[in-house]
Order: structure tokens, then sequence, then C-alpha cells
């Protein structure tokens, strides 16, 4: 992630040479855009604690909700996370681009692992994976390829609105409802399946059924991974996908999430709708304000 200027940088001019306190290096093009050369190129560990505690805290608060409210995943860890981002430097218009990338990375382990397990149990229906599966592949990496591309309020707007319907779903008696019994199947199951897995990997979420996410989740990491954006960032990032991030916020909230699950049985399901509804409607009011004021 972008790092504070260090002692030993020195800027650059359009135009002229850069000079150092000792030595020279070689005159750049005129018209050129200023440079920061460094002396150090391999950061620092100490550098990187700001980042360090800031995923730790996300892992942490992301896995109380997720236990407290039964969920987890992006729906969880992206608006988290992009509030962390702000306290490590990330640039306001790659927050939410790095949060969406580092939280459908960290589904993988977790995706793949709940995976097997169901299907030991016989809850998966393999069925519904081949008929589903190519369009949430192709759907999945389209999505993450063009989040890359897309400015922040896209991102944002998806998200809120997502949030919002949602949250509306959990704060209303609407549990028995269902849009229909059986999955779609043909051209319009696979229509669907790639509109799904291109909204879930843009959103950075696993979206949810037990084979879904590995399906969304590892096409669209390699989307985020072969990104390039501008300006680069630095750190222990590749593309957009933060790895201090994928190694820590996955413990954070395996610790938390047995907390949360706790308190959670002190409430009734009702009540946890409710809160999670709430909490919901926080995130998309966070996210569409960004969207259409800030």
């Amino acid at each position: 992630l972008p790092q504070p200027c260090h002692p030993d940088a020195v800027h650059g001019k359009p135009g002229g040479g850069v000079k150092r306190a000792s030595g020279s290096v070689p005159k750049r093009d005129p018209g050129a855009q200023p440079i920061l050369y460094t002396r150090r190129q391999i950061m620092n560990p100490v550098d990187l604690l700001p980042h360090i505690i800031a995923m730790l805290a996300t892992g942490v608060v992301a896995g109380f909700l997720g236990g407290l409210l039964g969920v987890g995943g992006g729906i969880v860890i992206v608006p988290v996370l992009e509030f962390a981002l702000q306290f490590v430097g990330v640039p306001p218009e790659q927050r939410m681009h790095v949060a969406v990338a580092t939280s459908l990375a960290t589904i993988i382990p977790t995706s793949i692992s709940s995976a097997r397990a169901h299907h030991r149990r016989g809850a998966v229906d393999w069925d519904v994976v081949k008929a589903w599966g190519p369009g949430m592949l192709i759907g999945a990496l389209l999505g993450s390829l063009i989040a890359t591309r897309a400015p922040i309020f896209v991102l944002t707007a998806l998200f809120g609105s997502v949030a919002l319907v949602v949250a509306i779903k959990m704060s209303l008696p609407l549990d028995h409802v269902r849009w229909r019994e059986a999955v779609p199947r043909g051209l319009g199951g696979t229509t669907l399946a790639t509109a799904i897995g291109a909204v879930s990997a843009m959103m950075g979420i696993g979206s949810g059924t037990i084979s879904v996410p590995t399906m969304v989740s590892v096409p669209g990491t390699l989307g985020y991974l072969l990104a390039k954006p501008e300006p680069a960032l630095g750190g222990a990032t590749i593309g957009l996908v933060s790895l201090i991030g994928v190694a820590l916020i996955a413990p954070g909230s395996m610790l938390a999430a047995p907390l949360g699950a706790r308190v959670a049985h002190a409430l009734s399901k009702r009540a946890l709708s409710r809160v999670f509804g709430a909490f919901l409607l926080i995130v998309a009011a966070r996210m569409l304000y960004r969207t259409f004021i800030h």
C-alpha cells in the first residue's frame, strides 16, 4: 500500500535532472511527470505494522458480526475493510477496489473447505453445479475485469443497492417468500448464473450457496490479481489484492466468530434478522452517500 515519503527520497522536476544529497542520476526527458526516487527499495517490516493492525481488526469485526448474524464473506468484510483502508494510506478512489478484491480472495480457502465438507455429507447438488458452473466462472472473471476498470461510484452504487435490497428483505417478515421452487436451467439458468457471477465478483462476495462461492472467488480473484491500478499500489499487494489482508482477515474472523455466535444465542431469529437488516441499512447508506454525494 502507498507509504509515507522516506527521508532519503528526492523528488524530480519535469524538464530537469534529479539531484540527491550525494551522487547523481541520469537526466529525465523534458515534460516527464514528477517521480520519486528512494534508496530503500525493500520495505521495512515496521512500515507494514499499520496495515497488519488494520487487517486483523477487519477480521475480528467481520468475524464477530458474521458469528452474531449468521453470515460471512464479503457482505461483511467489504464494508469493514473499505473503512479500515483509510487508516493505512490507500487513496479514496482505490479503497473500494482493494476491499472488493481482497475480500474475494479471502473467500477461496473457506469456500473450498466448506464445499468439500458438504460434499462428504452429500449436500451438494452437482447437477446444479454443472448447469450453473460455466456461467458462474465466465461471469465472475468478466465481473472482476470490469470492476478493475470501473470508477469507484460504480462499485459503491452496486454494493449499496444490493445491500439495501437485502436489508429490506431481512427487516421484513419475508422468510417464507420464495421466487421459485426449482433452480432455473437451460439458457435462462446460464444467463442468470453469469449475471450472479459478475455481480458477486464486482461486490467481493461469494454469493449464497455452497458451491457457488468457489466458482466465483477463484476466477474473480484471478481478474483482480491481473489488475494494474494507477497509481500502482506498493507494499504487499499483487494487482488489487492485499496479501496481508488475505493472510490475516480469515484468522481474525475465526477467532471472533465464536464470540458473536454466543451473543447470537441470547437473541431470537427475528431479532437477529432485524439487527442484520439494520447493519446493512447503515452499509447501504454509507455506500450510496459516497456514490451520489461524497
